[in-house]
């Protein structure tokens, strides 16, 4: 099926819409549909953005001109901005996750693009790359109208949909959304493939739970929130990776060295064909707080700064 950007069917009534190359903010969605059920996984980080999605899938399927329920995976706005554009839908999260939704409003966003000079030459460009393709002026930020804890099972005409709640990981209230019938399961941000995560939350252990709780599931397809269509095999190397820093941290903090120290010398080789390495810097900070570290926690502008300055120094 390849790596392309559009709405991807993936038989039986579920859709995945992807958006190369998966880097910060281009994440994916999906559609599962019965018969003139519908239900939508996430918004794109955009108001066009998820104009373009929703109008290809309309195009596709024809009771997608009416979305029933739209299920949140988590709050960050890659995956929320565009609620609004499918506000008569039914609007599903997790508790912890509509906690969350407001955090970073879409006009936060957009300021920190409008004044990236002022964060200096590295930092700069970075924001720029990260957030400059996307348009967050003119977003109403519109939350979850129903909200769960642990597990909510939603039907779709005839299929049955499973919400399950695997955060606090990636952020405080992550959800899977598995459709057991199909073989399919839409994971936000539980999964990157072939990225590296970032571990905004933790604990890092409950992520690897999420992971196992992928595999155990008789599924075929992973639809993940950034990367390409991918199975099983992409979930255990995800989870390789976890157990990996984790244990690369551990031995670095015992060792006395700082955040940053340890950033810059856990090796990364086996995982050298993932993009975006610098998250590094997020995961051993995160890690670190995990760890006892009796340091203040870096804000979010210090950890994206820390961020550009490794992927300057790596290029």
């Amino acid at each position: 099926m390849g790596y392309r950007k559009g709405l991807h069917d993936l038989g039986n009534g579920c859709f995945a819409w992807l958006q190369p190359d998966g880097s910060w903010g281009w994440s994916n969605a999906g559609l599962v549909v019965d018969g003139e059920a519908t239900l939508l996984v996430d918004t794109l980080f955009d108001l066009p953005l998820t104009a373009e999605m929703l109008a290809a899938m309309r195009d596709a399927v024809p009771s997608a001109a009416s979305i029933d329920v739209l299920v949140n995976t988590h709050a960050n706005g890659d995956h929320c901005y565009g609620n609004e554009l499918v506000a008569g839908a039914v609007i599903v999260a997790s508790e912890a996750c509509a906690k969350e939704m407001g955090a970073v409003p879409p006009q936060v966003l957009a300021q920190l693009v409008a004044n990236a000079d002022a964060l200096g030459p590295v930092a700069a460009a970075f924001v720029r790359r990260a957030f400059g393709p996307f348009s967050f002026a003119g977003i109403t930020l519109t939350p979850p109208t129903e909200t769960f804890s642990g597990e909510s099972i939603r039907q779709v005409g005839g299929k049955e949909v499973h919400l399950l709640e695997v955060g606090p990981a990636h952020t405080r209230g992550d959800v899977l959304v598995h459709v057991p019938g199909d073989r399919t399961v839409f994971t936000g941000d539980i999964v990157f493939a072939n990225g590296h995560p970032v571990v905004w939350e933790g604990p890092i252990r409950n992520w690897v739970r999420a992971c196992d709780a992928i595999l155990a599931m008789d599924v075929e397809t992973v639809v993940p929130g950034h990367g390409p269509l991918s199975g099983p095999a992409e979930v255990h190397a995800l989870r390789g990776y976890l157990l990996y820093i984790e244990a690369e941290a551990r031995r670095c903090y015992q060792a006395g060295l700082s955040r940053e120290e340890a950033a810059r010398a856990i090796a990364l080789d086996d995982y050298a064909s993932w993009g975006d390495a610098e998250r590094i810097a997020v995961n051993v900070a995160t890690l670190y707080r995990e760890f006892g570290d009796p340091s203040p926690p870096p804000s979010a502008l210090e950890l994206f700064e820390a961020m550009a300055q490794l992927a300057h120094d790596r290029r």
